[in-house]
């Protein structure tokens, strides 16, 4: 019986793995939830700069992004895009509304 135990070496240094846990971070999905009125217009939208209308917050997020939208049951759906973007599209959105 050999008693030597192979010993696992890291396969990434250690800066690599704290590179990659800020690059997680920097990632961080967020999900938009919204509800829709039976007419199609939409009730409530989250994340929804101030001063725009939740259905043209639903609008631009549409024509902004791209395979992000996620229908669901029930008169329901949700965006699901990076913190990173949502923040950029709340930013011109707002903008773009008050312009």
């Amino acid at each position: 019986m050999d008693t030597k135990e192979a010993v696992a070496t890291p396969s990434e240094p250690q800066s690599a793995v704290v590179a990659n846990a800020l690059s997680d971070a920097q990632r961080t999905e967020c999900v938009i939830h919204l509800r829709f009125f039976p007419d199609g217009t939409v009730a409530e939208i989250g994340e929804r700069p101030s001063g725009v209308e939740p259905h043209d917050w639903y609008k631009y997020l549409c024509n902004n992004t791209q395979n992000s939208y996620q229908a669901l049951s029930g008169g329901r759906g949700l965006f699901r895009l990076l913190r990173t973007e949502v923040d950029a599209l709340k930013a011109s959105c707002a903008a773009g509304m008050t312009s």
